[in-house]
């Protein structure tokens, strides 16, 4: 998988290189860098310095034309910025520092087109509407059984699979096998995705 580091702190950077899972990897440091990049290497995955770069990106965002997989991080993620980043095809939102484990993990989330979010970005989103849309509601009741329907709505209420199989007295590989069967059936690929499909 090949990565583009956005951003103009150095230092940054080389942190960033020091957790990568891939040797395959270049710096840009504006936008037409960037984008002649994004020429050459058709799959990549972009990793956005928001503290240096947000002035950059959001042009790209209002121009339409955000890479695919985009990564941004920043000093002091904020839930806000985060939910307005990932409902403008951001693929996931995180801090600066983040730990090599979760670093690890989000690129390999975002290298399969798949979203990831922090906990706290997650909880908001979930959060972000308690009742459902017409339009949503008719979606669930043509594609979903009635328990699918009901770990659904415990999923937009923001509960684990563990949490999940507790309340309705089932099993975890029964939790998650109505969780893949609802992702297929609503052609998502996670919990973020549904959560935006939905809400």
């Amino acid at each position: 998988m090949k990565i583009l580091f956005f951003s103009s702190d150095s230092d940054l950077i080389d942190e960033w290189q020091d957790k990568c899972i891939s040797d395959d990897y270049s710096d840009v440091y504006d936008v037409q860098m960037l984008e002649e990049s994004l020429v050459e290497f058709k799959d990549c995955v972009v990793i956005v310095d928001y503290d240096s770069m947000a002035s950059e990106l959001n042009k790209l965002i209002a121009g339409n034309r955000l890479p695919q997989k985009v990564i941004v991080l920043e000093t002091v993620p904020e839930v806000l910025t985060g939910k307005m980043l990932i409902s403008h095809g951001v693929k996931a939102y995180a801090n600066s520092r983040i730990l090599p484990i979760h670093y690890t993990t989000m690129l390999e989330v975002v290298e399969r087109g798949d979203i990831w979010t922090y906990p706290e970005l997650t909880a908001a989103l979930v959060k972000q509407e308690k009742s459902l849309s017409v339009e949503a509601l008719e979606l669930l009741e043509h594609r979903l059984t009635e328990q699918e329907k009901k770990v659904v709505m415990a999923i937009l209420n923001g509960l684990t699979n563990d949490a999940i199989a507790h309340k309705f007295g089932i099993t975890i590989r029964t939790v998650k096998s109505h969780v893949s069967s609802i992702f297929s059936k609503l052609h998502v690929n996670d919990r973020v995705a549904l959560i935006l499909l939905l809400k």
